[in-house]
């Protein structure tokens, strides 16, 4: 039988480093060989590849015409962003070709879209995927069919003017419980920049000004959102993918942050140029004030690849980067000292009534989902340069005589 005859149909990527699959990005050449072990001879009619990269969304929603009536709508959409075909093996004639036993190893090599393509992601709503397939003719046999995935990561350099400006912000909120009013609560927040790395610590420098007659606990999350959209409707999943909490503030008290640390962990960049999906992060810096909603403030965050640079930008060239920074992608994933909350826990009363309401409803949903797949496992948790050094500790420690005291002391 000619299927016994086929022992192996394999496409290997061509890799600089051994045993460490590719990272590719626009206008990048992907280059390989499909390997082909026979048994015994074989004949041929063609070997072809196709190489395509799509972005894709799907999900269902039930709705209710009535009493009794229900039905499912489906909201599906997919943009293309690579499609290229290439014979391996055809006769000029297209008689069949003839193929020894042994090893044969076909070589192929295309090129990349040279506009910005998206980066790879898995979502719970869609994918962003890139992939080779090949397909074995034989005559009077079905068609023989490989698919092998390769990961695209588009540069997000930190080093911009946008992305090195600092983010601050300030609200303040009346706690009210049962129409009894108990003071009013403020937050002041601010961070370095707006863009970071995997692996980075974010310096929180905030001031929380308890005016009330209860204590109150100011805390601070990282919160990724997928947010995907088909046919005008938007479905959304947010996550805690980092939190840090503070000391408990006094009635009438005054909480001071002097730049303490919520790290990084190894996420996925942010996806901001994909027409129907996004990926996005905001440091969210809430006071939970016991018996009435939460008060936050939320600044932007963007997650890039090329980090902070102390003279300045680095060429955009991918190959450059990732040659500089491959040993990021062997470290490990830090290990957390409890898991983050739900993300049903750091929304206000009022936000999570509006999602109520909403013609979409969107459960709240934890971390479990943000890395069932993810790319290579971020690429074996993202090879740019080392995170830098992490402690519990507070940086910067305030002197006994500043530390918080009670307004009325």
């Amino acid at each position: 039988m000619i299927f016994d005859k086929l022992k192996k149909l394999d496409i290997v990527f061509d890799s600089p480093e051994v045993d460490c699959p590719p990272v590719f990005s626009s206008g990048d050449v992907v280059s390989g060989r499909v390997i082909l072990d026979l048994f015994g001879e074989i004949r041929l009619n063609s070997l072809k590849l196709h190489a395509e990269g799509f972005a894709k969304v799907h999900w269902t929603e039930s709705r209710s015409a009535g009493s009794s009536t229900a039905y499912t709508q489906n909201y599906s959409d997919e943009v293309e962003y690579l499609n290229r075909r290439e014979v391996l093996l055809q006769a000029d004639n297209g008689e069949v070709t003839v193929l020894p036993e042994g090893r044969h190893e076909f070589p192929f090599s295309f090129q990349l879209p040279e506009e910005t393509l998206v980066t790879s992601f898995e979502g719970k709503h869609g994918s962003i995927r890139y992939w080779v397939k090949v397909k074995l003719h034989r005559p009077r046999a079905t068609v023989k069919k490989l698919k092998k995935e390769f990961t695209v990561i588009e540069p997000i350099d930190i080093n911009t003017p946008a992305l090195l400006a600092p983010q601050a912000g300030t609200k303040d909120k009346m706690a009210r419980a049962w129409y009894r009013n108990f003071g009013q609560v403020s937050v002041t927040a601010k961070i370095d920049r707006k863009g970071y790395t995997p692996g980075e610590v974010i310096p929180v420098f905030a001031e929380f000004d308890n005016s009330t007659s209860r204590t109150v606990v100011p805390k601070a999350y990282i919160i990724q959102t997928q947010t995907f959209i088909a046919r005008g409707t938007m479905k959304q999943k947010r996550a805690v993918v980092s939190t840090l909490s503070g000391d408990v503030v006094g009635a009438e008290c005054r909480e001071t942050w002097h730049g303490r640390a919520i790290k990084i962990p190894p996420v996925g960049p942010s996806v901001l140029h994909c027409r129907i999906i996004k990926v996005e992060y905001m440091l969210k810096v809430c006071v939970d004030v016991p018996g009435t909603s939460k008060l936050y403030l939320e600044l932007p965050l963007v997650i890039g690849t090329i980090p902070l640079h102390p003279f300045g930008s680095r060429t955009s060239s991918v190959s450059s980067q990732y040659s500089l920074n491959l040993e990021w992608l062997r470290m490990a994933i830090p290990e957390q000292p409890e898991p983050p909350p739900d993300y049903s826990s750091v929304v206000t009363e009022e936000e999570a009534e509006q999602r109520n309401n909403a013609a979409s409803p969107q459960p709240a949903e934890d971390l479990s989902g943000i890395l069932e797949r993810p790319l290579m496992a971020f690429v074996q948790e993202f090879r740019f340069r080392p995170p830098p050094v992490y402690c519990e500790i507070d940086p910067n420690p305030q002197p006994i005589n500043m530390r918080p005291r009670c307004m009325t002391c």
